[in-house]
């Protein structure tokens, strides 16, 4: 699932494309908005929101759009060949005079009042990226389960919006406890969350994200992806194993303390 960073770089590449010129052409391919004509709508901005995008035109419209697993936006100059995936996976297009964008695979296409807004967004936690984050309040909804697993926690976007799988895993590495570690035990939340925002600053305008300093392929990560493999730090083998809504978890037995699956799955020789 595509996490803050990469829903950043999508808002900004589309607001770089649409905000400021009207619609030539639109087409939103969902039931409930197969009818709805936006030609001739100025595009007002696009911000993100969390892991959400929301594409403002003015008479106080706003498309809201999730990428969730598979969802993507792409960008093609006008009377370029759109490359993303086959017609009927297209559930949006946004043109413009030089420009359309095209939503692939998008699971959610709502078209609602910019009044309404909140509707969509409002039960999100602070944004990592956003204008709205509070430190304070990130911590203290992390608080409100002190018994719930850290990786779960991280990746519930009430407590705090744009943390995907790999930020989750990388973080819990970087913090020395495993995701199954309850948040109540875990006496370092507050660098747990300083230290989001700085990966989800430093990588919302890379093309490849890195969480160790180091860009060369392989090493972006510390533990993500790397199941088998020997960790960075001390060379045990990393292990992973299903979690949060059978997500998969990495972690290193030995640099990271904390609870572990009775019996860790999937792990790579």
């Amino acid at each position: 699932m595509p996490e803050g960073d990469t829903v950043f770089r999508t808002a900004a590449k589309l607001h770089e494309t649409l905000a400021g010129r009207r619609l030539t052409g639109a087409d939103l391919r969902v039931p409930a908005h197969a009818t709805a004509d936006l030609t001739d709508r100025l595009v007002t901005g696009v911000v993100p929101r969390g892991k959400h995008l929301l594409t403002r035109f003015d008479g106080g419209l706003t498309l809201h759009t999730h990428l969730r697993m598979d969802g993507r936006w792409a960008v093609f100059r006008t009377g370029e060949r759109w490359r993303g995936g086959p017609a009927h996976e297209i559930r949006a297009v946004l043109a413009t005079t030089d420009h359309t964008a095209v939503g692939y695979r998008l699971p959610v296409v709502e078209l609602l009042r910019t009044a309404d807004e909140q509707l969509a967004v409002g039960h999100l936690g602070p944004d990592l990226l956003g204008p709205d984050w509070d430190a304070d309040e990130a911590l203290r909804r992390l608080a409100t389960a002190p018994e719930r697993p850290l990786g779960e926690a991280l990746l519930d976007q009430r407590n705090l919006a744009g943390i995907g799988n790999v930020y989750a895993n990388e973080l819990c590495f970087m913090a020395g406890v495993t995701p199954w570690t309850p948040v109540g035990e875990v006496a370092v939340l507050d660098r747990i969350t300083a230290k989001a925002r700085h990966l989800l600053e430093a990588n919302r305008l890379r093309a490849e994200r890195i969480t160790t300093n180091d860009p060369r392929p392989g090493r972006r990560t510390w533990v993500y992806g790397r199941a088998g493999r020997p960790c960075s730090r001390c060379g045990t083998p990393v292990r992973t194993a299903p979690y949060a809504e059978n997500r998969p978890a990495f972690w290193c037995p030995y640099c990271q303390r904390g609870p572990a699956p009775h019996r860790p799955g999937g792990l790579s020789r």
